[in-house]
Formats: structure tokens, C-alpha cells, sequence
């Protein structure tokens, strides 16, 4: 017996493309999905000014496979040069849809990140005045901070003053994957919202760690307890406005991830909607993964919800899906659950 689950289309709210061969690779498997996503400007280099993202934006639709209907929803990389009229000029003409920031050495390609605050003050002023928000990784990098701990510090010492220093700033705290992030997005205004990726609804860090390093189950911000996971499941699944769907789907290949210095990212696009449907339905909630996935987000950003559907299926065998997405750059393995998944995408 076959159980069906008709949703509007939904949308990525943190997507990592990167470029060249590997963007022609993963594209597709977002695009069949979704209808648009926030794309991340951590390139080497990165997207920092308006003409950079209008180039970035050329290229992605130029590798969109024919008959596939996808929005890129550009963004520009925060750094401490950038020039508030240039934000102002790409906003305006409807080029960017959010700033970035990443604290310098938060994550991957982050080297060219914030590190003193002040210095964008004029950039976040300026986009608190034309309503465009910023979408923030959320970690403190201080060498002294347990990287369990980084999320937590960040919000007391950098997000929670840089919030009452710029009124009006709309603000999304990009994957937050404890308890702390989810009761600050809980106490805060409307002008706060929050992305949850797939793959930390699942995975806790005994997932990384216990019985071997599991490389393609590393990621920044990295898991953390499973009391943390939990919360994480009630804040998705719960309906409240503030929380939607930003995969962070990362893609890296397998010699970076399976190295002595393995990359932080879990490629989740292909089977993000069917892993969502497992859990959603595990917490009693599939009547709230239409609002997570498809609508939270665009009344956050103030767009449209999309006009399209997509259908999930549920049958009484799992389903099947690539290990892995093969690319010129080489093999990407696809997030495994480790557990069998009865859904699927019509």
C-alpha cells in the first residue's frame, strides 16, 4: 500500500553550490526539488561584490539542465571592506536576496570572514534601512572555545550585540544545531528566523565518532549531544514561523572528505525531502513539513510561496538512492541516514 503527501514546492534556504564542474554535478540534484535556494558565496574567491554574484549567477543558470525550473537566490560574502552602496546597488535591482557573514575561520573558504565587527557596522546599518537580511554562520572561532561550545558563545558575545547595536536588521541564524540557538530564536522578535539542516535532525555526534570517524558525517557546526538533536526535531516539526529548511547541503569529493584533513560538509540535496517526510513522520508531524520546508521561509524573506507541488510517496519497500553523485572533480557520496527510508519523491 502506497501513501501520498502533496506539498508546495519547497525551497533550500542555505545551499552550497560551489562552481565549474562540480556546480554542473550537484545543480540537478537540487533543482529537481526545489524551486529556488539561498546560494552560499564561499568561493575561492568569494562572491563579494554585486557584478561577482551577477557572474555567479550566470554560470549556475548556464549549468541548469534544460526543462528544470530553479531560482538562484544570490548572496554576497560579507567582509570588512565591503562597501554599503555596492550591498545597497545589488539589493535594489532585485540581484541579492541576503548578505553572508562567516566569522574568518568558521568553515570552509571562511579565511576572508569577519573578525572585527566594527568595521561592518556601516554595511549592517544599511541593510537594517532596505530591509535585507543577514544570514549568519554562527560560531565563535577563538582557539579557546570548545568547538562543541562555539554556537553558544556566539550568541551571547557576538550575535545578541550586533542585533541590539543595529535595530531593524533581519537576521537568520544558519544551521543552529542546539538548544541555546533554538530558545534565542524562541525569546527573540519576528526579525529572527532560523534555518535547521536535514542532516542534523538525524545525526548526533556519536553519529561522527563512536566506532570510527564517519568523515561524511562531519560538518560545521559540527553535531553536538543528543539533547541537542531533540530540540532541534521539536523546533522543525513544531510550525512555529521562525524555523525552516536550510540543508547546507555541501558538496566535496571523496578524496577531501576521506583525507587527514577531511572537509566539513554533508551532501544531503538528493534525498533531503525524503529523509524529512522519515522524520517528520517519526515525530507525529507530517502535517507540519509543508510550513518548514515550503512556506516559513518565504514569508521570512518576504517572497512568495512557489505556485508548483511536488508529491512524496510512501511505499512498503525502501527506497533507493545513489551512493554517490559523480562529477569531473570525482565522486561526492551522498548522505546516508543509516537507517531505511520509505519515501520518495514522485
Amino acid at each position: 500500500m502506497t501513501e501520498t503527501l502533496t506539498l508546495t514546492r519547497p525551497d533550500d534556504w542555505h545551499l552550497h553550490l560551489r562552481d565549474g564542474a562540480m556546480l554542473k554535478a550537484v545543480l540537478p540534484e537540487t533543482a529537481r526539488d526545489f524551486g529556488r535556494a539561498i546560494i552560499m558565496p564561499n568561493l575561492v574567491p568569494p562572491v563579494v561584490t554585486g557584478a561577482q554574484a551577477a557572474a555567479y549567477r550566470d554560470r549556475i543558470l548556464a549549468a541548469l539542465p534544460a526543462g528544470m525550473d530553479f531560482a538562484p537566490l544570490m548572496t554576497l560574502y560579507l567582509t570588512e571592506d565591503t562597501d554599503p552602496a555596492d550591498v545597497a546597488a545589488a539589493h535594489a535591482s532585485g540581484l541579492i536576496t541576503a548578505v553572508k557573514l562567516y566569522p574568518a575561520g568558521a568553515t570552509t573558504n571562511s579565511s576572508s570572514g569577519v573578525s572585527n565587527f566594527d568595521k561592518v557596522r556601516p554595511v549592517l546599518e544599511k541593510m537594517a534601512e532596505i530591509g535585507l537580511p543577514l544570514c549568519v554562520h554562527g560560531e565563535v572561532t577563538d582557539a579557546d572555545i570548545d568547538i562543541f561550545d562555539r554556537e553558544a558563545v556566539f550568541i551571547d558575545r557576538m550575535l545578541d550585540p550586533i542585533r541590539k547595536a543595529t535595530p531593524g536588521l533581519k537576521v537568520v541564524m544558519e544551521h543552529i544545531t542546539t538548544a541555546n540557538g533554538v530558545d534565542y530564536v524562541k525569546s527573540a522578535p519576528q526579525d529572527l528566523g532560523a534555518t535547521i539542516t536535514t542532516h542534523h535532525l538525524i545525526i548526533n555526534r556519536n553519529h561522527i565518532l563512536v566506532g570510527g570517524i564517519k568523515p561524511h558525517y562531519y560538518c560545521l557546526p559540527v553535531a553536538k549531544r543528543e539533547e541537542h538533536r531533540l530540540a532541534l526535531r521539536a523546533a522543525a516539526t513544531s510550525g512555529d514561523a521562525r524555523f525552516f529548511l536550510g540543508t547546507d547541503s555541501a558538496p566535496h569529493t571523496d578524496p577531501n572528505k576521506e583525507s587527514g584533513c577531511g572537509c566539513a560538509g554533508c551532501f544531503t540535496a538528493t534525498n533531503t525531502m525524503a529523509l524529512l517526510a522519515h522524520v517528520f513522520e517519526e515525530e507525529g508531524a507530517l502535517g507540519s513539513l509543508e510550513a518548514f520546508a515550503s512556506k516559513n521561509g518565504p514569508a521570512f524573506y518576504g517572497l512568495a510561496e512557489n505556485q508548483s507541488k511536488i508529491t512524496l510517496i510512501k511505499s512498503d519497500s525502501p527506497s533507493q538512492f545513489p551512493a554517490k553523485i559523480n562529477s569531473d572533480d570525482g565522486p561526492v557520496t551522498v548522505f546516508d541516514p543509516g537507517f531505511p527510508v520509505y519515501w520518495s519523491v514522485a
